[in-house]
């Protein structure tokens, strides 16, 4: 069983060796108390996230409407092009506060704002100029950090975002990256740098009570592929240290939530299934070594690595047992694609029907949501 039972000695002799030079606090534990009586439909609804459509405001009768108010989204993302040109802030919170007016539980509002060109606000439609990671880590200066994100953390906030998928603390293994590295999505080389850096960004958003993801579990910086385009294989090039940064910020309690990376590592799981629907990555080595109770996102489900090598429904069900909790389906692909988030509820409700996700299954998803839907 994936070699974690080698290597777990190694990873803790490697996670325990490291001195954060102070920067560890207690990481304390979220002890809310949730409802139990609670129908399968709506837990399954707090799963799914779902891009709004391509429109750039939103109309009374678009259908992400309907799938909010009837209980089958949980979450929505925002792209470059839901942005009107001629009046992007106030047509983003108009179109934001009708999307939440449909939603019976608080939705996740959430956005892809790392900074440079993981880039969704830019400076031409008048929003604040931002900063790729790795700037930032190469000036290592915290202040200048902070500075950068709470220029996008207070526009995400006055916006009304509740979720930001950032920061990115893949470590810079490989300088050649076209995903990460060579895009300038990597702080450092160094996960003692990584993890510094993404940190004060974690703070800054909480202070404008942003939430944040950390991406991409176990570690997307070695890779030599782009997951987006097909499998991106680092079985050859993966090493211990890009877990580092998740061990440090669990530590400090400065993990809102994690994301999944859709690539295969056989040192982990050898049976080659991408991070996102292996049995192991995140139960095992997530949850079970590094201790994580929070929620997981996936990454996009409609990635090439997923799309062009599993079958629509069968990735479903093996992401979610894969203990992933929030599946997302941003629907940037061709009309053909498109996927409702009513016709994903239905798949995953008939799994639960036939016997093959569990009931219990879905309700621990849940509760990881709620629980941090409820420091929202």
């Amino acid at each position: 069983m994936f070699q974690v039972i080698m290597n777990k000695v190694l990873f803790l002799v490697l996670l325990q060796s490291v001195v954060y030079h102070g920067f560890a606090q207690e990481y304390v534990e979220d002890t809310v108390t949730l409802p139990r009586e609670v129908s399968l439909d709506v837990m399954i609804g707090q799963m799914i996230m779902t891009g709004i459509g391509d429109q750039s405001y939103m109309r009374a009768g678009d259908p992400v409407l309907r799938d909010i108010r009837e209980g089958k989204v949980g979450g929505v993302i925002f792209f470059e092009k839901n942005i009107n040109k001629n009046s992007p802030a106030d047509q983003l919170r108009r179109s934001i506060a009708m999307l939440n007016a449909e939603a019976a539980i608080r939705l996740f509002v959430s956005i892809d704002e790392e900074g440079g060109k993981v880039n969704r606000l830019k400076p031409k439609y008048g929003f604040p100029e931002t900063k790729t990671a790795a700037y930032l880590g190469a000036i290592d200066d915290l202040d200048t950090t902070r500075y950068y994100a709470a220029a996008t953390a207070s526009t995400l906030h006055e916006l009304g975002f509740n979720l930001n998928y950032a920061p990115d603390v893949d470590v810079a293994i490989n300088p050649e990256n076209p995903v990460i590295a060579k895009i300038g999505r990597s702080f450092s080389a160094d996960a003692a740098e990584v993890a510094k850096h993404a940190s004060a960004v974690v703070d800054v958003h909480r202070e404008y009570e942003v939430m944040t993801v950390l991406k991409h579990f176990p570690g997307h910086g070695s890779s030599h592929a782009d997951s987006h385009l097909g499998v991106a294989d680092v079985t050859s090039y993966w090493q211990f240290s890009e877990l580092m940064p998740y061990k440090y910020m669990l530590d400090s309690g400065r993990v809102d939530a994690i994301m999944t990376a859709h690539i295969v590592n056989k040192h982990l799981d050898p049976s080659g299934y991408p991070a996102t629907l292996s049995p192991v990555i995140v139960p095992e080595i997530l949850r079970g070594f590094l201790g994580y109770d929070g929620a997981v996102f996936s990454d996009d489900m409609q990635m090439h690595a997923i799309s062009k090598n599993f079958g629509f429904k069968e990735s479903i069900k093996l992401a979610i047992l894969a203990d992933v909790d929030v599946l997302m389906f941003a629907n940037n692909v061709p009309g053909n694609e498109k996927r409702s988030a009513a016709e994903i509820h239905e798949i995953i409700k008939s799994f639960v029907e036939a016997g093959e996700i569990s009931v219990d299954r879905i309700r621990k998803s849940y509760d990881r949501i709620m629980r941090m839907k409820s420091n929202l």
